[in-house]
């Protein structure tokens, strides 16, 4: 059977720029043979003489551009360079996916034509072939192998037909919608959202083919959409049933012998202090004056590793999890409810089994020696946060003399920290007042007071001595393997910006010299613009000049901290790190041997990204209940911050609430606006007028898409 002949309308509106962007695709789809300029007009349905004499005309230009070679006379290839890549497939919507390589540390983007995408998804693992660069036009490239899937899991909303069904996505993450067999729907009905698996995309079919893995249950309700989010992410958003079973089964008792082992610490003043709504106690201080004057100040931590064995059921399917997750209204614990609320959870009036770090330290907070130690605890009383502010304010309640001379201590604690160059993002946090089915009902911010900073700093002091302990050997040693929270120096570009974008509020910043001096200038910055309107803008963009804090086996030490040896060890019961940090002391605290570093850090890469994703969902629970809570604002107008600037619009933050919406550059109609990214702009090319980054704006809400988690405002004139 012959092939059927591409073919084109030709008509008089078709220009010679049409048809040279027709002869590009068709040599880009035919790379690897040559032509004459006859067997392009044919194949392209070219058939008048003017025609093929504008396409030989082409051919000629392309050949001036480096875009073709003439092979011999009169025939023409595709100057494919054959460069293979291998890295990163990103998907959008809209069509403009892209290929980052994986060796391309500026992370630009190559464009790839959904034609040429082979199907591939958002995060693929991909091989592409670069395409021939035509002069003056961005690289493109086509991908030929899929190398590794991202994911093949999508959540959205159903819409089912008589015979069949579809996934309409929530995300932007696929082009079209999943095409759902009827006996593959679960149950699923018209209108429920439903987590779907693609099992085949044909080559040449529109719609991939997916089966329904679970029904979340109806669209609009809080359970589901909180649920969608967790699926949104690959997250579990429910726990298997053996491994709560397996927990379930884990005894609670104490023995004598397992007390013997341990330093027992009951008869010290003991207390937690902790969230209001919280249930899992990870940590709990003590305090004593000893003989000498000085204090003994234990920070104990749940000893979550006497209890999971590493490599069962639990430890399994904590170590996948890798961290708990916290969304607007719920806690998806990483352990089960019966250690994490239960077993290790270090409440008031119970003894406790516990891995401490007791100091020993002066009135000036001068540390004079450490014990790491296995120990059994009793907290006396189980403070808020707010009970343990109100201690400190006012300088009555219960336990008041501890309370308070570990504040005092963990003030000199904090001002030393400081002195040695720790950076001070004290940012706020949005939080929301929700009712019994999930409703928000008004916007908080929560600071971090006294009492936060109080117990940050004792948590802070046992990470670092722990750190300290394994990592810091003498010269003539080797530093055992183990697990440590590094954090890389800023972004120099990235700080150049900075400097550059808080020049216009009249702010200035030194982007260079020692790690000590730079840290400081990012922390006068920050007391400069505390309390003014620019507050949270420029803390975001001086946050994002930060490189991200990770996990890994190799110690580069904690920028932000100003510590030269950092981990992870007070939180076993929400971080998989931890407890392997707990397990690592204990075997070396045994005299066991190095464990291989390799695949440790294959753990610490696992824990990294886990953390990502967790805080990735965390920001979609924001976003949606800030969309939510817009929802029946329409039409209302407030002031705002414009705090961020994209080729598609302007983004705008509300001052009293921090919901952040979209004024699309469509919706700009006094002008023609171009995007000016090294200036965070977009400027008007008749009127030159510009929109900037920390700009002042009135808004009016004008749409709320909770399907999109997307606020769109309207500009109103002053």
């Amino acid at each position: 059977m012959s092939k059927k002949k591409m073919t084109h309308k030709t008509d008089k509106r078709k220009t010679k720029n049409d048809i040279t962007n027709i002869v590009i695709n068709f040599f880009n789809s035919n790379s690897d043979k040559s032509f004459n300029y006859k067997q392009v007009a044919e194949k392209l349905g070219f058939k008048k003489p003017a025609e093929k004499q504008v396409v030989n005309n082409i051919l000629f230009d392309l050949v001036e551009d480096a875009f073709i070679i003439e092979t011999s006379r009169g025939k023409f290839k595709s100057n494919n360079r054959g460069l293979f890549l291998e890295g990163i497939f990103e998907r959008r919507s809209n069509g403009k996916n892209f290929f980052v390589a994986d060796d391309d540390a500026e992370e630009s983007h190559i464009f790839v034509a959904e034609r040429n995408s082979a199907h591939a998804m958002g995060g693929d693992r991909v091989k592409v072939q670069m395409l021939a660069k035509r002069k003056g036009r961005d690289p493109e490239a086509e991908v030929i192998e899929i190398l590794e899937r991202k994911q093949n899991r999508f959540v959205g909303t159903l819409d089912v037909q008589k015979q069949f069904a579809f996934l309409v996505m929530d995300s932007k993450m696929l082009a079209n919608d999943i095409f759902i067999p009827k006996e593959k729907l679960k149950g699923g009905k018209d209108g429920d959202k439903a987590l779907v698996e693609i099992v085949e995309w044909p080559q040449r079919a529109k719609n991939p083919i997916g089966k329904v893995i679970d029904i979340l249950g109806q669209t609009g309700q809080n359970d589901t959409e909180m649920n969608a989010i967790l699926a949104e992410y690959g997250l579990p958003y429910k726990y298997p049933e053996k491994v709560e079973a397996a927990a379930n089964k884990i005894s609670d008792e104490i023995t004598a012998e397992e007390v013997a082992k341990r330093e027992d610490m009951r008869n010290v003043t003991t207390f937690t202090i902790d969230p209001r709504d919280a249930k899992d106690f990870d940590d709990a201080l003590s305090v004593r004056q000893l003989k000498n004057g000085n204090w003994e100040i234990g920070v104990h931590i749940a000893d979550v590793t006497h209890y999971v064995e590493e490599g069962d059921i639990v430890d399994k399917e904590g170590e996948s999890r890798a961290t708990s997750i916290y969304l607007v209204d719920r806690t998806i614990p990483m352990l089960p409810e019966r250690i994490s609320n239960n077993l290790c959870s270090l409440r008031p009036n119970e003894d406790k089994l516990c891995y401490s770090v007791v100091f020993e330290m002066d009135d000036n907070a001068n540390i004079k020696k450490h014990r790491i130690v296995r120990t059994v605890i009793h907290s006396d009383r189980r403070f808020t946060y707010e009970e343990a502010q109100d201690i400190i304010e006012t300088g009555e309640g219960d336990f008041k003399e501890e309370v308070l001379k570990l504040n005092e201590l963990a003030k000199k604690l904090r001002g030393k920290r400081f002195e040695s160059g720790a950076i001070a993002f004290d940012r706020h946090e949005v939080r929301f007042e929700i009712d019994e089915t999930g409703k928000p009902i008004s916007v908080y911010f929560k600071y971090a007071k006294e009492a936060n900073k109080l117990i940050e700093e004792f948590m802070l002091l046992a990470n670092r001595t722990v750190a300290e302990f394994i990592g810091n050997v003498p010269k003539s040693k080797k530093a055992k393997t183990f697990v440590y929270r590094i954090h890389d120096l800023p972004n120099s570009e990235k700080m150049e910006n900075l400097s550059e974008f808080i020049r216009r509020f009249g702010y200035k910043i030194k982007v260079d010299g020692s790690k000590t001096a730079v840290s400081k200038a990012i922390n006068h910055l920050l007391d400069e613009v505390n309390g003014k309107p620019e507050e949270n803008l420029i803390s975001t963009i001086a946050i994002r000049a930060m490189a991200k804090a990770v996990y890994s086996t190799v110690n580069i030490g904690h920028y932000g901290l100003a510590f030269e040896y950092y981990t992870h060890f007070t939180s076993p019961i929400r971080r998989y790190p931890d407890m392997m940090v707990h397990r690592l002391l204990t075997r070396y605290l045994d005299g066991g041997r190095s464990v291989n570093k390799l695949v440790y850090e294959g753990k610490c890469k696992h824990s990294s990204d886990m953390e990502q994703l967790a805080a990735s969902a965390e920001r979609a629970s924001i976003k949606y209940k800030q969309v939510e809570f817009m929802s029946d604002k329409l039409g209302q107008v407030f002031d705002a911050v414009i705090s961020g600037i994209t080729e598609w619009g302007l983004y705008a933050e509300i001052n009293e609430n921090k919901c952040e919406g979209m004024v699309p550059i469509r919706d700009l109609d006094d002008d023609f606006y171009e995007f000016d990214e090294k200036n965070y702009c977009l400027r008007g090319r008749r009127t030159k007028r510009t929109y900037s980054l920390g700009d002042a704006l009135k808004i009016k809400v004008a749409r709320a898409n909770l399907e999109r988690k997307q606020l769109d405002f309207a500009l109103v004139e002053d």
